[in-house]
């Protein structure tokens, strides 16, 4: 691989399902007359990073998607986790293997700063990087301390912008006076990292930490981190949802 690896044809996909204990087929929910799942989408395509694919586990989706002009495949709808039906999805839709780099959007990020999924893509300007991922600084207190909040241990480069990442957890890390960072579960694989990663088992720390970022980084891989300005609104209540309907009737 040249040392500049930058990758030259990458695919935008975003898994999604309708199971949601806290918000019921939650990618249909309306947003300003578009189901939830569209503006995703056009966040997606507002990066402008390459084709874009919502990879569906159910029919539903695939349908919302196709009739406002999207493209969906659908996936087995008994996935663990959103990595692998992403992959299910690039080996329907990319057989011959043209696309040589994945970003992985999650399906709940309707109000996605496009500069977001770019700046994670921007991390495999190196060979040796197998995944980005974007990071921002933690300004609420409360996120300190929440376990639902993952916090990224980043061997951050001098000028703060990019990092190597060396551990995540849902802990108060790392200890000591200094900033402390919100982890943004938005990543850019390169397209044989992806394939490795999914074929590995479930890691001992992921287990523990219930983090899927674990898994690579135990296995050896290397994670950059990108130190990106906000951490996207996520819509997981019906409260998320409100806040998604105000902010984008406001844009």
């Amino acid at each position: 691989m040249p040392a500049n690896a930058t990758p030259s044809n990458p695919i935008v996909l975003i898994p999604a399902r309708m199971k949601s204990e806290r918000l019921p087929d939650k990618p249909l929910a309306d947003i300003g007359g578009l189901p939830m799942i569209v503006h995703v989408v056009r966040r997606a395509e507002e990066a402008d990073l390459g084709r874009v694919a919502v990879a569906c586990a159910e029919q539903e989706i695939a349908d919302a998607v196709r009739d406002h002009g999207g493209e969906a495949v659908l996936t087995d709808p008994d996935h663990p986790s959103g990595s692998d039906r992403i992959w299910e999805a690039l080996c329907t839709l990319d057989p011959d293997g043209k696309h040589d780099a994945i970003v992985n959007i999650q399906g709940d990020l309707p109000v996605l700063d496009p500069a977001v999924p770019r700046a994670a893509l921007a991390m495999l300007d190196r060979a040796e990087v197998d995944i980005g991922a974007p990071a921002a600084l933690i300004v609420d207190e409360d996120d300190i301390t929440n376990p639902s909040v993952t916090k990224p241990v980043v061997a951050w480069e001098v000028d703060g912008s990019r990092g190597r990442a060396l551990y995540f957890s849902r802990a108060t890390v790392p200890h000591g006076p200094g900033p402390l960072f919100h982890f943004i579960g938005l990543y850019a694989y390169r397209r044989a990292a992806l394939e490795r990663f999914v074929k590995l088992p479930p890691s001992a720390l992921e287990l523990r930490e219930k983090l899927e970022q674990l898994r690579p980084l135990e296995a050896g891989m290397r994670i950059d981190v990108a130190r990106v300005d906000t951490v996207p609104l996520g819509v997981d209540t019906p409260a998320d949802l409100e806040k998604a309907r105000k902010i984008l009737e406001q844009s």
